[in-house]
């Protein structure tokens, strides 16, 4: 029973989703119970699955004796699983509040819903295979979102979209067949799966491949060169964006990133070569470069999708590494960066809708009228900066001492662009909160007499997420320790 309630909770949520259209609500407020009951109950399930996880994998379709649709929960989709589980109903929330004016809000929470389900299946994935199919449908369900309100701005952006991921998945698929011929099976094993005894003459070969599968891979974190699709998608409405940038889009490559890395490839093919080299100097310098493009930017929630494309490198940062201690790391910054940026999206996005402005220059005094929504905002801020006492300085912490302890010069090299980055991080996020709390002396009070703070339905998500970061920050311990469990193999 618990195996197949694994395929349930992937499937809830998509059949949720889809059935939405076909039910006659009397109101929106009747769509939105349905909807967040489903979502809570959804997450109830996955919780169940986390106390008492399955011990057998669950094939849902087979195609050839070693290839099939399986789902499996192991130590690092537990970690993913359990985020998103707790995350999407606040989000949902949030969502009821932001798209309340929406005329027809149908289609969106289709979409909307059903990326819950597909982000599960990642997550649950038992093969590459399996995650593949799952990476995909990802693509496809969450396009809607993007282009959801059609404006010119919106179809260019879904099309910068849809362009990545293809080229992406094109790459990542090469990956895959690569690992389903050279290895001794299709299924996620610590270690990795190739058979070193048939692959030394294709070692240089293999290592290639998995160059171009982290390549193909990593679009979906926006690693550079593939960056530029991101901010453009945060054209798409705040729940979406929060989402892509927090949950289901980034951290799907990031943890499909590890996947490959540490359970198909193997670290013991990886680390020491060229490949190791090449991929990790790709993401120390996005590092650098998504910070650096945050601080130029004056678009408010395009100067956070900057912030994300530097914070998810972070995490592939953890991975390069190829040791226990680099996969901690990885993993908390996994789900430490996904509160903060979601927190700090929720925020841009209640100050958006309340106000109608886009732009960092015209928050000026906002956080004089909305103090609650800034607040929480400034934690997000101090947190991604790396403050100490909160969850930011916990997983940056646990990336340089695994960086440190590597030994590889391109290793130190990622230290110094983690320093780098707090230093942009605290000008372009702290920029921010000056604005909105010490405006010029010159500044007229009455241009924003009329902002007020947006409903419970928004400030709640705000507040939990807030709170979290800064329980997060002093009582880390339980978190670090489940997460070297996970790293180490002990889960």
């Amino acid at each position: 029973m618990r195996e197949v309630m694994m395929l349930i909770v992937v499937l809830l949520p998509i059949f949720t989703g889809i059935l939405l259209p076909l039910l006659s609500f009397r109101s929106k407020r009747a769509m939105w119970i349905y909807l967040e009951a489903a979502v809570c109950a959804n997450s109830a399930l996955v919780c169940r699955l986390l106390v008492a996880a399955p011990e057998k994998a669950l094939t849902v379709f087979r195609f050839t004796h070693d290839l099939s649709i399986t789902l499996r929960l192991d130590g690092p989709g537990a970690v993913f699983a359990g985020l998103v589980a707790f995350l999407w109903p606040f989000a949902m929330l949030y969502a009821f509040e932001y798209m309340e004016k929406e005329e027809n809000p149908g289609p969106f929470f289709l979409f909307y819903t059903a990326t819950y389900g597909v982000t599960l299946g990642v997550a649950l994935s038992e093969n590459i295979l399996t995650m593949y199919f799952f990476f995909e449908m990802l693509s496809l369900v969450t396009l809607p979102l993007v282009m959801h309100t059609r404006t010119r701005e919106a179809i260019l952006a879904s099309r910068a979209y849809l362009y990545y991921m293809l080229g992406g998945a094109a790459f990542a698929f090469i990956g895959m067949i690569f690992v389903l011929v050279y290895g001794t099976t299709s299924s996620f094993v610590p270690g990795g799966v190739l058979d070193m005894a048939n692959i030394l003459e294709k070692k240089d070969t293999l290592l290639l491949v998995y160059v171009l599968c982290f390549g193909g891979f990593s679009v979906k974190t926006a690693m550079w060169p593939f960056s530029s699709w991101l901010p453009k998608a945060s054209v798409a409405p705040t729940p979406v964006t929060a989402l892509l940038h927090a949950v289901a889009v980034v951290n799907t490559g990031a943890f499909a990133v590890m996947r490959v890395t540490y359970y198909s490839f193997g670290t013991g093919l990886l680390k020491g070569t060229w490949a190791q080299r090449v991929v990790m100097g790709l993401v120390v310098f996005t590092i650098v470069y998504g910070c650096s493009r945050a601080v130029k930017e004056t678009h408010f929630k395009r100067r956070l999708a900057w912030s994300t494309v530097s914070n998810l490198s972070y995490i592939l940062f953890g991975v390069t590494l190829m040791t226990p201690l680099g996969m901690t790391g990885a993993l908390a910054h996994l789900v430490f960066h996904s509160f903060m940026k979601i927190c700090s999206f929720l925020c841009a996005g209640a100050v958006m809708h309340q106000t109608d402005r886009n732009y960092v220059h015209e928050l000026d005094g906002l956080g004089h009228r909305m103090p609650r929504v800034f607040l929480c905002f400034t934690v997000a801020a101090l947190a991604l900066m790396g403050v100490p006492g909160l969850c930011g300085f916990v997983s940056k912490w646990h990336l340089a001492k695994a960086a440190v302890e590597c030994g590889e010069p391109l290793a130190y090299a990622g230290v110094a662009a983690l320093l780098l980055s707090a230093l942009l991080t605290a000008i372009y996020m702290i920029g921010i909160v000056v604005r909105a709390f010490f405006p010029k002396g010159d500044f007229d009070y009455g241009t924003i007499e009329d902002v007020r703070e947006p409903g419970w339905r928004m400030l709640v998500p705000l507040l939990v997420f807030a709170a979290l970061i800064v329980c997060f920050g002093l009582r880390s311990g339980p978190v670090i320790k489940m997460l070297e469990a996970v790293a180490f193999g002990a889960m």
